[in-house]
Order: structure tokens, then C-alpha cells, then sequence
């Protein structure tokens, strides 16, 4: 799973259109620079390697009044939001990725519909229960995780994981399942980028060479 392209992807497609620094800035405002590799020459990296991939349609555009060379702006293609939304699912049903993977969808779900976000995460509790099942035909929790030896410290992990995972995800669920939240097709969503020109109180100030895209 490959979290800077999922979350790049979704910067690009809330603006419609947006210059490299935008899609930084929108990140660092959601903390990713935090919780993920989203820093800034991963993030520029991606968008020149999804516009080779013909994910990113880049256009050109004249330089700023202030002078320098011309600034590029990013949109999503037909093939990028294919690619955005199956990644978008993916992320909310895979259970044994790094907490990275899940915490890119959650921030980006509203742009599925409430049911299909509904499905996904009961798949993802499925998917956790069945994991939980594969560690315990040779481990029994309530035996203990000293029957096998401090090795068992890791299964018991895995065990406890499984369960506060799959509580969590109920959790969500029911949220949902009772409004919570705007999602596609219900009306004006929640602005979760930065308009041209809005400060990001979150932002890193570190320089990078391409800061101008």
C-alpha cells in the first residue's frame, strides 16, 4: 500500500487543481508529515512520477508576479481517481498494514458513499476476526501467553490487537451507521484543505529546493 500516493491523490482531487506546495501544505495541515513519509520530497517525487504515470495531468503555468520559473499544477485523471479510490478501499479494509495505511482512508472516507464506507469496515472487523481465528488454532488466550515460554508475549499481542482493533472498528461503524459525518452524494462536505493564501498553523516552515511548484 502506498500511502503518499493515496494521500497526494486526494489532495489533488479536493482542489480540482493544485501546485505542489498546496498539496505540502494540505498535508502537513493534516498532521501526515507526522504519521506517515509524507515529507516534502516524497510528496514532490510522487506527483512528477503519478504525472509519467498518466495518474496526474500537470499543466504548466506562468510564473508568479513576484518572477521565477513557471509553476506546475496538478489534476487527478480518469486513471488517478481509479487508482485514488482503489486505494481509498484498501485502505479501510486491510487490517495488517501500518497504522499509516489506516489513518490515510479514515481521512479521506467522505469521499465514498456512507454504505459502501459501512461494507468496507465490516469487512475490515471480518477480516480481523478470521486473523484472530488463524492465531488462536495454536494459541489459547485464556491460558495465558506463558505457555509458550516468553514467545507467547507475542501472540498475546497479536490476540489483544485483534480484539481492541475489531472494538474500534465497531465502534466506527455505529458512529456512521447513526449520521455521523457528510459523505459523497449528501451534500457540502467538510473542507479539509487550505484555501490560496490560507496559513496552515501546522506547518513545518522546512525549505525544500521545490517549494515554487
Amino acid at each position: 500500500m502506498s500511502v503518499i500516493r493515496l494521500l497526494v491523490l486526494g489532495a489533488v482531487r479536493q482542489h480540482g487543481r493544485a501546485h505542489g506546495y498546496q498539496v505540502r501544505n494540505d498535508l502537513e495541515y493534516w498532521g501526515a508529515h507526522e504519521w506517515s513519509n509524507a515529507k516534502p520530497g516524497s510528496i514532490y517525487h510522487a506527483l512528477k512520477q503519478m504525472a509519467k504515470q498518466g495518474l496526474l495531468h500537470a499543466h504548466e503555468i506562468a510564473p508568479s508576479t513576484a518572477g521565477g520559473p513557471p509553476r506546475t499544477e496538478y489534476e487527478i485523471t480518469e486513471r488517478g481517481a481509479e487508482e485514488y479510490f482503489g486505494l481509498l478501499r484498501a485502505s479501510l479494509t486491510a487490517y495488517d498494514q501500518k497504522p499509516d495505511v489506516l489513518s490515510a482512508g479514515l481521512g479521506l472516507m467522505v469521499d465514498l458513499e456512507r454504505e459502501e464506507v459501512l461494507a468496507l469496515l465490516e469487512e475490515r472487523v471480518r477480516a480481523i476476526r478470521q486473523w484472530r481465528k488463524s492465531v488462536t488454532e495454536y494459541y489459547t488466550p485464556e491460558a495465558g501467553p506463558g505457555q509458550l515460554g516468553h514467545i507467547g508475549e507475542i501472540m498475546n499481542f497479536w490476540v489483544h490487537s485483534a480484539d481492541t482493533g475489531a472494538e474500534w472498528t465497531r465502534a466506527l461503524i455505529e458512529r456512521i451507521r447513526g449520521g455521523a459525518y457528510t459523505f459523497a452524494g449528501e451534500g457540502e462536505p467538510f473542507v479539509g484543505v487550505l484555501g490560496e493564501g490560507e496559513q496552515n498553523p501546522y506547518a513545518t516552515r522546512e525549505r525544500h529546493s521545490e517549494d515554487r511548484d
